[in-house]
C-alpha cells in the first residue's frame, strides 16, 4: 500500500486577514512560554492566600470584640453582686497580754475598765477628758539691774503650771535680744510685745505697757483667763490653777509690806464661801476707792474685752486701764469697767483663807552694778577686761 508524505514548507503557512501569521513555534520557544504561565499562576495563588488570611483574621478580630462587649450575665446581676470583703483581725486575748503591762493615767482623764472586743462579755468604757482653760499672764518688763533675775524667777513658776498657758511679755520702745534670749530658753510659750509710747508723755510705764496686751488679747481674740502678773511678784503654783475656774472676774488678798517696811498688811476682798463681801484696807489714802485690790490680785475673762454681748455690757468701749488717774487708782478703775459690784465677783479661793501671792517691793532703788562691770542694755553683766 502506497503511503503519501506531505512536507510542510514555508509556503503552506496560512496567513489570515490582519496580516499577521503565526509559525509553528519550536521547543525551546514553547519552554518559555510555559516559564511565564508559571510565574503568573504562582503570584496569583500567592494572592488569594493573603486575601484569605486577612479575612480569617478580620473575622477573628470581630468574633473576639464582640464576645469581649457582651455580658455572660444580666445588668441587675451584677449590680447585686458583692465583691466586698472583710479582713478579721485574730482574736487576741487582752487579759493574758496585758497581765504584766502597767499603765499610768495622766490626772485629767478618768478611764473606767473596758474588755476586749473578742470576749464575749459586754462591757461599757468611759473617757472624760477635763478641758482646762487658757492662762494668759501678762508681765510688763523694763531694763534695770534684776531685770533677768526676776523673768527667770517667773518663768521657773509658770513651767511647773499645766498646759495651756500663754506668757505675754511687754517691754518699752524696744524688743532687746536678751530678753528675747531668756524668753526662747523657758520652755514656756510666749509672746514677746513693744509698746512704742513716748517715754515723756507717761506717767506710769505699766499702765501702757498692760493696755498694749489688752490690745492683742481683743485683737486675736485669745478666750481664756487673763492675769497680770508682774516680774518682781512671788506667785504660788496654786493660784494659777485656782484662777482656772473663774467664770467672769475673779479676786483674792495679797500680802504685802507696808511703807514702813515693818510690817505685813493685806490687800483685797473679805470673802464669805465664793462671794466678796468687803475689802482690807489700811491706808487712809486708799479708802476712797471702789475696790481695794492690787494689780495682782486680780483675773477675768478675756471674752469680756472682745464680746461685749456675751456680758451684757452697757457699751462696746474698749477696756483699758487709765494713766490720767491719781496713783493707786488704776485698779478700781480698770475693774469698774468689768464689773458693775461684787456680787459679780468670785473669790479665788473660796473663802479667801489662803494667801497666794506675795508684792514686797524688797527691790533696792538705785542698785548699782560692781565696779569695773559692763553692761549690756541692762540684762547681761559681762566682767570687763580692762
Amino acid at each position: 500500500m502506497a503511503s503519501i508524505r506531505r512536507t510542510l514548507s514555508p509556503s503552506n503557512e496560512r496567513h489570515y486577514q490582519n496580516g499577521n501569521q503565526y509559525s509553528v513555534q519550536s521547543p525551546s520557544h514553547k519552554l518559555v512560554l510555559n516559564g511565564k504561565s508559571s510565574s503568573l499562576l504562582y503570584s496569583r495563588k500567592n494572592y488569594i492566600s493573603r486575601k484569605k488570611l486577612f479575612y480569617r483574621c478580620l473575622v477573628f478580630f470581630v468574633l473576639g470584640f464582640v464576645l469581649g462587649m457582651a455580658p455572660f450575665g444580666g445588668f441587675d446581676d451584677a449590680r447585686s453582686s458583692d465583691f466586698s470583703f472583710e479582713i478579721k483581725p485574730p482574736v487576741v486575748n487582752v487579759k493574758e497580754e496585758m497581765k504584766d503591762v502597767v499603765i499610768p493615767r495622766p490626772d485629767n482623764v478618768v478611764v473606767n475598765s473596758v474588755k476586749s472586743p473578742g470576749s464575749g462579755e459586754k462591757v461599757q468604757g468611759k473617757f472624760d477628758y477635763v478641758s482646762r482653760k487658757l492662762l494668759i499672764v501678762v508681765t510688763p518688763t523694763y531694763n534695770r539691774a534684776l531685770q533677768a533675775y526676776y523673768l527667770h524667777r517667773l518663768s521657773e513658776v509658770l513651767k511647773l503650771v499645766k498646759s495651756p498657758l500663754l506668757w505675754v511679755v511687754v517691754e518699752m520702745n524696744v524688743a532687746s535680744a536678751e530678753t528675747a534670749d531668756i524668753l526662747r530658753k523657758t520652755g514656756v510659750m510666749y509672746r514677746h510685745l513693744v509698746c512704742s509710747k513716748n517715754m515723756t508723755d507717761i506717767k506710769d510705764r505699766g499702765v501702757h505697757q498692760r493696755n498694749v496686751a489688752l490690745e492683742h488679747i481683743e485683737h486675736h481674740r485669745l478666750n481664756g483667763i487673763v492675769y497680770f502678773a508682774d516680774d518682781d511678784n512671788i506667785y504660788s503654783l496654786e493660784l494659777f490653777e485656782s484662777i482656772r475656774s473663774i467664770n467672769r472676774f475673779g479676786t483674792w488678798p495679797v500680802a504685802m509690806l507696808a511703807q514702813s517696811k515693818s510690817k505685813a498688811i493685806l490687800e483685797g476682798p473679805v470673802c464669805n464661801g465664793s462671794q466678796v463681801i468687803g475689802w482690807h484696807t489700811n491706808e487712809k489714802s486708799k479708802q476712797l476707792r471702789r475696790f481695794h485690790v492690787d494689780m495682782s490680785g486680780f483675773a477675768f475673762n478675756s471674752t469680756i474685752l472682745w464680746d461685749p454681748k456675751k456680758w451684757h455690757r452697757p457699751t462696746s468701749d474698749p477696756i483699758r486701764q487709765l494713766d490720767n488717774v491719781k496713783e493707786g487708782f488704776q485698779e478700781t478703775t480698770f475693774i469698774e469697767q468689768i464689773v458693775e459690784d461684787e456680787s459679780q465677783m468670785e473669790a479665788v479661793p473660796p473663802g479667801c483663807s489662803r494667801v497666794l501671792n506675795w508684792h514686797l517691793h524688797l527691790e533696792a532703788r538705785g542698785v548699782v552694778y560692781p565696779g569695773g562691770w559692763l553692761l549690756q542694755k541692762n540684762l547681761d553683766a559681762v566682767i570687763s577686761t580692762t
